[in-house]
């Protein structure tokens, strides 16, 4: 009766995953979609402890163990996430997919340490003698092995991988690269393939060395995988992480035979993989374009264009610009994040509305530290879902817009991408901000964004630079314009 009643819980939680990750596409009913999920998992995590049998017919006990560890785990939970800054939430990300990687890499490797004492407890009452590095007979088909090694091939590249974007990211890490360093990647990659691939065809003659080997190798090319890849593209790469500790998650459904836990990878997975191709499909490069451009590195502007002059606007001169217009566009970038200006902005978005201009926000799809983080930024301010334009859409009505509001974006608005073949942007499809009759960026100076070239928006005659804090020249635009 148990394992029925079991069953029909892990279908309930599995079922709502799906309704969970369907309500995360709206930012309305985003919080709503991930109570749904949290609850449902909830559900099949204390139906396995209580209701999950093994072969012998017993419960699986240790509930010291099992519930201290929840308790820890549920304690530093809520403190980092009550804790954590927005600008700092794509570490976080990173850290949730490396911990998801490394859940994974441990059951594989627990799982077939399992096996090998088994196993020596059969040669031991067969020989009598049983030596740690002697070969070994696993009563296991290939497919459990193959199951075993991806889940630990892939849970240690995520984790590794994941520990390195997160140092980049808070700044902890820098970039590194040198010569033939994706060949060394390939090598890596392939020699860990090759021997678990050699294991599992050999499993009558299985050192368990090979398995730990195959393991360190993992580790070590996740480390070297990331540690190129330049900030401009830390939000694809994070995305593609994602998806792989979902993959290395259903792994060990596949080991377990538990249902819950593969349909829970499979949805992480499959969701991070269309991530990753839509923000590829975004910045006009293919995913091998990404993993060994090393787009965002330290690199300079593809044609010298000689010493450019740009000009400043001051608060009162923007404050009137606004006030009097029809349409303004906000574009957030990476700055407004930093500043936490984004309920200055929506003060500001406020403010206009009720003098009759009509005020909207223009989303590039890979602004930010990692996918959707304007949107998640701006829905902690309550700024309406309605007035978020994807850049298909934003493009269509920047013609129409009498002035454009830039908040720490860089890259994303840069006329480069379009006709510069030597810039490292070139291609990548922008918010054409250049289009609307009027542009004003907000930035704290003029040094140049993740792909560490000019931006010549900033140099156009119809463009004016207001320098400063995004939270502050926010603030003190919301004052200028009540006086008005």
């Amino acid at each position: 009766m148990g394992v029925s009643i079991l069953t029909i819980i892990y279908i309930i939680a599995a079922v709502t995953f799906i309704m969970g990750l369907k309500m995360m596409s709206n930012p309305k009913t985003a919080r709503k979609g991930n109570t749904t999920a949290g609850i449902g998992m909830l559900f099949a995590i204390f139906g396995t402890i209580f209701l999950f049998k093994d072969e012998t017919g017993a419960n699986l006990g240790n509930y010291t163990w099992i519930f201290g560890g929840l308790l820890i785990g549920a304690i530093a939970g809520i403190i980092m996430a009550k804790k954590v800054k927005m600008t700092a939430m794509p570490e976080m990300v990173s850290m949730f997919n490396g911990l998801g990687g490394a859940s994974a890499a441990l059951i594989s490797t627990v799982e077939f340490n399992r096996l090998v004492k088994d196993n020596f407890q059969i040669t031991v009452g067969e020989t009598g003698v049983a030596a740690a590095n002697e070969l070994l007979v696993l009563p296991v088909t290939a497919g459990t092995l193959l199951i075993l090694f991806s889940g630990l091939v892939l849970g240690g590249i995520t984790f590794s991988g994941s520990v390195i974007a997160w140092g980049k990211l808070s700044g902890r890490v820098k970039d590194f690269a040198f010569k033939g360093q994706h060949l060394i990647n390939i090598g890596l990659l392939i020699l860990a393939i090759g021997l678990a691939a050699y294991v599992t065809a050999n499993k009558t003659e299985v050192s368990p060395v090979w398995f730990y080997l195959v393991l360190i190798l993992s580790l070590i090319y996740g480390i070297f995988f990331v540690l190129p890849i330049g900030g401009a593209d830390m939000p694809v790469v994070i995305s593609l992480l994602n998806s792989l500790s979902g993959i290395s998650a259903a792994c060990s459904g596949f080991l377990y035979n538990n249902k819950v836990i593969l349909t829970g990878g499979i949805l992480v997975g499959a969701a991070g993989t269309i991530l990753t191709v839509l923000m590829c499909r975004a910045m006009n490069r293919s995913l091998l374009n990404v993993l060994i451009g090393s787009f965002g590195g330290s690199q300079t502007s593809g044609s010298d264009k000689g010493p450019m002059q740009h000009k400043e606007i001051s608060l009162n001169d923007a404050a009137v610009v606004m006030s009097f217009a029809n349409k303004v566009i906000v574009v957030p970038g990476y700055g407004l994040a930093v500043a936490q200006a984004q309920h200055a902005c929506h003060e500001l978005e406020k403010l206009l509305e009720s003098k009759g201009v009509q005020v909207k926000y223009a989303i590039h799809p890979v602004a930010g530290r990692m996918p959707g983080h304007m949107n998640v930024l701006l829905a902690e301010a309550d700024v309406s879902y309605e007035k978020l334009l994807e850049m298909e859409v934003a493009n269509q009505e920047f013609p129409t817009t009498d002035v454009v509001l830039v908040l720490g974006a860089n890259d994303v608005v840069n006329p480069a991408a379009k006709h510069d073949q030597a810039s490292p942007i070139y291609g990548m499809p922008i918010l054409d901000v250049e289009s609307a009759r009027m542009v004003i960026v907000n930035k704290r100076s003029m040094k140049p964004g993740y792909a560490g070239i000019e931006n010549e928006l900033f140099y156009q005659p119809k463009t004016s630079m207001l320098f400063g804090d995004a939270k502050k020249a926010l603030n003190d635009l919301v004052t200028e314009i009540k006086s008005i």
